[in-house]
């Protein structure tokens, strides 16, 4: 088929970003609009859909020859389905189904930790890397492995590093105890942070800013979140030797404050396994959109 353009969206836990590509993946038009999963999992699912179709309907996406859709939780990209999200509350969706039901469109469908991570390799910090972790740390946390220059799926289950369990009883919403989710994730150490201050602190930037500022809590909670990440890459670095960790999500935007420190403590941990770089995501909060774009590309 030959068209000019494509269309994607990447559903987060709290935004949908949506675009439209040219074949040299330059954006022609984007949107943004809640995930609204306040309202239950049928109200994201319906707002997920009429953001395609809206997109598929943009006067810049006329010439779309296929559309990309991402999303959190675990998917089975060869069905696709949306398995499960704990974020979002929906079981085995049957996404690519619905999507071109609305769009008229083929549809390519994946995870967004994994597109993500296509979308590094491809275009950004992970470029002419073989054996690359991708890990994303936002409201949860996700992790791409990229093993001799494969994508590693698994069914769709492969990359659930948020819960590997490394830290006390802390229910998890997985149905597990002490997941890396629990104490790590953005969203866990702001909460983490209010729990023992007794004050509230507006994201896990705030908390950082608190830390900064000599805040004891502030700096204890930061740095139990950085210790639990160590532990988890450090298993990671065990099973799959990766040769860089590329560090994304929206934590990744505290900078040397998160990479600094992790790197160190990584690097104390590991003893004969392969000592992996780490780097910042080059296409930061874009990378799942753009992953959608390309897997687009590759159906058109």
């Amino acid at each position: 088929m030959t068209a000019g353009t494509v269309i994607a969206l990447d559903v987060g836990g709290t935004v949908m970003k949506g675009a439209v590509f040219d074949r040299a993946m330059n954006v022609l038009a984007e949107t943004s609009r809640p995930t609204l999963r306040d309202r239950g999992p049928d109200a994201v699912v319906k707002s997920v859909l009429t953001a395609l179709e809206e997109l598929a309907a943009h006067p810049r996406a006329r010439t779309a020859a296929a559309a990309g859709l991402v999303v959190p939780g675990m998917v089975d990209a060869q069905t696709g389905t949306a398995l499960w999200s704990e974020n979002l509350g929906w079981t085995d969706v049957p996404f690519t189904e619905l999507a071109v039901a609305r769009t008229g469109l083929p549809v390519a469908f994946g995870h967004d930790v994994r597109v993500a991570a296509l979308a590094e390799s491809r275009l950004g910090a992970a470029r002419d890397r073989d054996d690359v972790v991708f890990l994303a740390i936002g409201t949860g946390i996700g992790a791409a492995l990229i093993v001799d220059g494969n994508l590693l799926e698994a069914g769709g289950y492969a990359g659930e590093i948020g819960h590997v369990r490394v830290a006390g009883s802390e229910p998890c919403a997985c149905g597990g105890h002490g997941c890396l989710e629990t104490v790590a994730s953005a969203a866990a150490i702001a909460r983490r942070y209010g729990e023992r201050s007794g004050r509230v602190a507006d994201g896990a930037a705030e908390v950082l800013a608190r830390a900064r500022g000599g805040d004891p809590v502030a700096r204890a909670v930061w740095q139990e979140a950085v210790e639990y990440l160590a532990q988890a890459l450090a298993i990671g670095s065990s099973l799959v030797g990766p040769e860089l960790v590329v560090v994304g999500g929206g934590l990744s935007l505290a900078g040397d404050d998160l990479l600094v420190p992790l790197a160190r403590r990584l690097d104390e941990l590991l003893t004969l396994q392969r000592q992996p770089s780490l780097a910042p995501a080059a296409l930061g909060d874009r990378a799942a959109c753009l992953g959608a774009g390309l897997l687009a590309w590759e159906l058109a």
